[in-house]
This record gives C-alpha cells, structure tokens and sequence, in this order.
C-alpha cells in the first residue's frame, strides 16, 4: 500500500489503551521512532476501575515491571475469580475462577471423571479440585516465587494509565496537551496525514493509533471503517458507575449480581470500592437504573454516579489505511468476564510484531483484522453464554435472553457439551475448556454422559483418584494466608 517508512508514530487519546500503547512502543521497539501522544486534560476517559485476567503478566514481563511496584502505585488487590450471582437463577451463585480443574488424561478432560464421579454420588463441586477456586472462596492467596501465574488484578484505571505514563515518558514519548479538532487526510490516497488541536498546533505522523474511546475520531470518523453491531446478542447498552467507601476485607473475586434487566458489579481495591450497574435501557430507564445500584451498595458512595452509553460489537477493519484502533475505539465487549485490557495488551502485542517499519503492507493489515475479529467473536461467544443459558424468566429481559437466536459457533458449543461433554479451545479462544467448563455447569448446563475413557477407571480407583486431588488442593489453600494480611506485606497501596 505505501513504501514511505514509518518514523513518526501519533497516538490519539489516553486513558489505558493510549498509554499501554506509548509504554510498549517505546519500551520494545521503539528506538528509531518519534512516539508522540496527544491527550486532552478536559476530556475524561472511562476508566471507573478494572478488573483484569492473568494474561496480564505478559505484558508486565515484556516490559519489565514489577508486580508489586505496580499494585502499589494503583491501589490493587488481587483477583482469583468472578462471583456470578443470580445468573443461573435469583439465589443461585456459582464462582468461575483462574488456574485449572484436576487432571486431565490424553482422550478427555478432568470434567468428565468429576461427571462420572457424580453418577457414582461422589458429590462435590467441581471448584473444589482447582486451587485457585478454593483460596477464592477462603479468601486466602499469596504470590509465591515459580507458581503458575493463575491470577489477576484489581486496579484503579486512572492510576495505571498514569504508571504506565511515567513508565512511556521514561523511554522517549513525547505528550502533547490539546483537543484534536481535524484529521487532515492525504487527497490522493486517504491516508491520514496530520491531526489540527485545539491550540493551533498541527501534528504530523506516518501511522496513527486511535485510542480515541467510543468516538473512533480517526478510525471511524475520519475514516469511517464501519461497525458490526452486537447488540441483539448482547442488549445491554448503558452502565452507571459509583465509587464507594470500603467496609469490609477485599475479597480476592470480583462480584457480579444479576440483576433485574442487567448486572451489577463490584470491584474492590485496597481502599475503596468499585461499583457499578450494567444495563438494557430497551427495559430500564436512567433513573430506574441509577435507583438500583444505589440501593444496593454497600458503604456510603464517595463519587457522583455517572452513565456511560455503549454499543457492542466490532470494528469492521481495526487497521484501516495508516490508522490502528486500539481499546474502545476498536470495539466494545461489556466487561462481564474483564477482557477490556486484555484486548490492548492483545491489539499492542499484534501490531508490534506486524508493526510496518518499512511501510504498511496489504497482507499485514488483513492479517491483523482477521486476528482481531477472531478474537472478539470467541469472546463475544462467551459472554452470550452467561445471558442465553439461564433459568431466569422473571422479567421481559431474561426472556429475551433465553429465547434470543445465538451465533452459530456458540449454538455448536452448547450442543456438543450438552451431549457429550465434549470442549476444545481453539488457537484464536482466550477462554480455556475450564473456563468454559465452570460457566456451563455453572448456569445449569449439564452434560448428559461423559467420556468412555472415564469407564476405564473402576469405581473404587475414581473415588480415590478424585479424593487425592481434593485434599492436595485443601492442603495447598490451608497453607496460604489471608488476602488482606498478603496485601498488607506485599504490596501496601501508595497514599495518593
């Protein structure tokens, strides 16, 4: 598509994915180029508080940063899991946790001896053979020296983004303070050319990252790349967000409530309390929503509640020109199972090892889009797992729900399970079979035979090859210690 080679590269917005971006940029491949972000003070940005999943530590370990520098500088507590309450049905709550189930075998996973094990009354829950599942619920953990890296953070978005700016101004990126007012494209080929600020100032580049939000000002209002709306699969369009005052230990999950036309979520770091309430605005209005989420949080709010509209879905093309969306401005999955950096971290990842150096190549965008969207559809798959497989028909939106047509990859899924327990993770599916595995059983979905290498296994090898698990995995949570008490010694919060 061009042959000009990329030296400048502009990135438009702040926030997390800006910043992630710029830190990465400059960290790992960025010694020939001009980095320059450009960010407004006067525009806020999303982020009410994260909760992410343990890829994380990918990005921290290309870096080079330090866990517990990090969660101290972002208020942080540590995350094993999410609570689903009321998912399945109003007072059934099930735990999808990090970490893995048991033991697998060559032929069939850990999930269909625990199936055999239940026609044989060996009758424990499936969380009980995983160690992170178990200290969930205890409320225990520890970071111990060579463990599996099968946990996750709390953090507060606003203070990561200013880590991670420090961290990119450290290595060479330059902040530039305005509003961007024009996109100024090349007449001949549409490429983007410079972006016109607030201040007057003109800004020139050769490849440009829209870390813009929901606006896309560049890849979709300069460039109009069009969107895949999710929206009949995943109806919720609005969230109402409120930070609250702590009044209890940090628990080491992070609670999501269903509610009545949506779910409610709570997030707690060391010092506060992140709350806020997803909802369909087709079944609830504003103020109905904003209602319910303040009469159901625990301790006195600390901010003014504020609505942040949405859509889901995908951007049609996330690289378009010389244009590359990262983070809300490339799409919106709803935070439900915390995948919002994960999708940075994975856009950054990508277009650092496709990263154009000696000018942009056809074949090299198309296989970043494809990447992309492959991505987000197993995502989105799991996400509609959660809202279609349920037992709720207490209001208009959960029979919307249960009824609502589904994606035929997902419909694939369900059906193989719901038969055989069969499950198998494809290369582009950021969830593994335990994850899918907790969530299934957990809205009710269970199979109806397991598989027949499990009848190789006569009843009494079962019984004891189930036992030995359980209690090394009770041996293992009883020797750790309680959430609070880890933080307090491992990564005490900065005062800020």
């Amino acid at each position: 598509m061009t042959e000009n080679p990329i030296k400048k590269v502009v990135i438009a917005g702040g926030g997390t994915a800006g910043w992630m971006t710029a830190a990465a940029l400059a960290k790992l491949i960025g010694k020939h180029l001009d980095i320059r972000l450009i960010e407004s003070d006067a525009i806020g940005t999303v982020g009410v508080g994260e909760a992410t999943i343990p890829t994380l530590h990918i990005f921290h370990q290309l870096l080079g940063l330090k866990e517990q520098e990090v969660m101290a500088a972002t208020n942080a507590t540590f995350k094993l899991g999410i609570m689903f309450e009321n998912w399945r049905d109003i007072g059934v709550d099930y735990l999808h946790s990090f970490g893995s189930l048991g033991k697998d075998c060559w032929a069939a996973q850990f999930h269909h001896f625990w199936r055999k094990g239940l026609d044989k009354g060996i009758d424990f829950e499936i969380g009980d053979y995983c160690k992170e599942h178990l200290a969930a619920r205890s409320h225990r953990f520890a970071a111990l020296p060579n463990q599996d890296r099968n946990h996750a953070y709390h953090l507060d978005a606003s203070l990561y983004a200013r880590y991670l700016r420090g961290f990119a101004e450290t290595h060479g990126v330059s902040r530039t303070e305005g509003q961007i007012l024009e996109v100024q494209l090349n007449r001949d080929n549409g490429f983007i050319e410079a972006l016109h600020l607030d201040t007057g100032e003109c800004v020139e580049g050769d490849l440009f990252v829209d870390c813009t939000g929901f606006r896309g000002l560049l890849i979709e209002g300069a460039l109009h790349s069009g969107y895949h709306d999710w929206t009949h699969w995943l109806p919720c369009d609005r969230a109402i967000a409120v930070q609250t005052a702590t009044v209890a230990p940090p628990v080491p999950y992070t609670r999501s409530i269903a509610r009545e036309s949506g779910w409610q979520w709570r997030i707690p770091l060391q010092s506060r309390v992140g709350n806020g309430l997803v909802y369909c605005s087709r079944y609830m209005d504003e103020q109905q929503a904003s209602s319910q989420l303040l009469e159901n949080l625990e301790g006195e709010p600390i901010s003014d509640p504020r609505v942040i509209p949405f859509r889901t879905g995908t951007r049609r093309r996330h690289w378009n020109k010389n244009c590359i969306a990262i983070g809300l401005s490339a799409g919106f999955i709803e935070p439900l199972e915390s995948t919002s950096i994960h999708l940075i971290q994975r856009s950054v990842v990508r277009l650092m090892q496709l990263f154009p150096s000696r000018g942009i190549c056809v074949a090299d965008v198309n296989e970043f889009n494809a990447q992309t969207i492959h991505e987000m559809e197993y995502i989105r798959d799991f996400i509609v797992l959660h809202y279609h497989v349920t037992e709720r028909s207490d209001s208009k939106f959960w029979r919307y729900c249960r009824s609502m047509p589904i994606p035929d990859s997902l419909a694939h899924r369900l059906e193989m399970f719901r038969d055989s327990g069969s499950l198998f993770k494809y290369e582009a599916d950021l969830f593994g079979v335990a994850s899918w595995v907790q969530v299934m059983l957990g809205q009710g979905l269970m199979p109806a035979r397991h598989h027949p290498i499990a009848d190789l296994m006569g009843d009494a090898e079962l019984a004891s090859f189930l036992d030995n698990i359980r209690q090394q995995v009770r041996r293992q949570v009883e020797n750790l210690p309680g959430h609070l008490d880890f933080l307090d010694h491992y990564c005490k919060a900065q005062t800020v």
